[in-house]
């Protein structure tokens, strides 16, 4: 893939990733008069409320009720309907974890929701609202799906994806602003990486927010004479082995980022591919078993490790373990 020339410009424009979901879903409704937008009391905040206002008889507040939303949203896709429903990531499937495992995973349901204002960027809401396990918790329920998305124009794609696939999905979702790098003609395929850098000397793996770090490390690295491949995985369940066995066999060693508890989600799923297809020296980025705290978003991403200058650092590691 060829990113813009401005990648890293300044004044590159940053928008929430979430908006980007909420945009497709109205795009999505226009398409389908048979999908059916619900959310916990949080319209706004995760973007369904463009939904709300554009096709208000097919939108329901459920209230500050994460589990009944749940189940309301399997009831709908049981009588047809597709179903999309959002809420913070803490909550759901924070709180409703249960109701997403047995009323929708059980029955293979086609039901898509958002988990928003997730990972340490949320910023000052603070280590109850930073949701750091939420990928961890989907990715080992059977028939899901988990997504998270890079930028903004990637969480539309995926949104609309997901409409498309049979079965239950899971998109994850920042609150902060972020750079937009990729771009309309960018791929998207659900169990599909995007190689945006190429390279022989480590590949980085990377998913969500830590996606645009990961390039910035990659231009440091070339003017230290390290060649990074940097590989967006947006589609942390179904992952894409044939891709990351590539890369390790070509590379010799891989670095993971991610947004997320460094156990469970990302990080844990290349390590058990490639333990099980092609042993390879592994280096995680990530929060390292830690709860989060208050602060500014992006400081926080820089505090607890998961920057550009912390992935340059593990890739230094990495090569040191070939």
């Amino acid at each position: 893939m060829k990113l813009e020339a401005n990648l890293f410009a300044a004044e590159m424009k940053k928008v929430a990733i979430r908006d980007g979901w909420g945009k497709a879903l109205v795009e999505i409704g226009k398409e389908n008069k048979e999908l059916v937008v619900l959310t916990a009391d949080v319209s706004e905040s995760v973007r369904t409320h463009w939904f709300e206002k554009a096709f208000p008889e097919r939108f329901v507040q459920c209230g500050v009720s994460e589990q009944n939303m749940a189940s309301v949203a399997a009831g709908l896709a049981m009588e047809g309907k597709t179903v999309f429903f959002s809420a913070y990531g803490v909550f759901s499937p924070g709180r409703n974890w249960d109701q997403v495992r047995v009323n929708i995973a059980y029955n293979n349901l086609d039901v898509k929701f958002s988990g928003a204002h997730a990972g340490i960027t949320v910023g000052p809401d603070g280590a109850t609202h930073q949701a750091l396990e939420d990928m961890a918790i989907m990715r080992v329920l059977p028939n899901m799906c988990v997504i998270c998305p890079c930028d903004e124009k990637e969480a539309g794609k995926a949104a609309r994806a997901a409409a498309e696939r049979k079965g239950p999905v899971y998109i994850r979702l920042g609150r902060e602003k972020t750079p937009v790098f990729t771009t309309d003609s960018t791929p998207f395929e659900i169990g599909k990486i995007n190689v945006l850098a190429d390279g022989s000397d480590v590949a980085i793996v990377a998913c969500g927010v830590p996606v645009f770090e990961a390039l910035k490390a990659a231009k440091n690295l070339a003017e230290d004479g390290i060649s990074a491949a940097v590989l967006d995985c947006h589609t942390v369940k179904p992952i894409d082995k044939k891709t990351l066995v590539e890369f390790a066999r070509r590379c010799g060693c891989v670095v993971t980022a991610e947004e997320h508890q460094i156990n469970g989600a990302l990080g844990g799923a290349v390590c058990e591919v490639l333990s099980e297809e092609c042993p390879t020296p592994v280096v995680r980025v990530g929060m390292q078993d830690k709860f989060g705290e208050s602060g500014d978003g992006i400081e926080l991403l820089k505090h607890f490790g998961m920057d550009s200058a912390a992935i340059e650092k593990a890739v230094k590691r990495a090569i040191g373990k070939k």
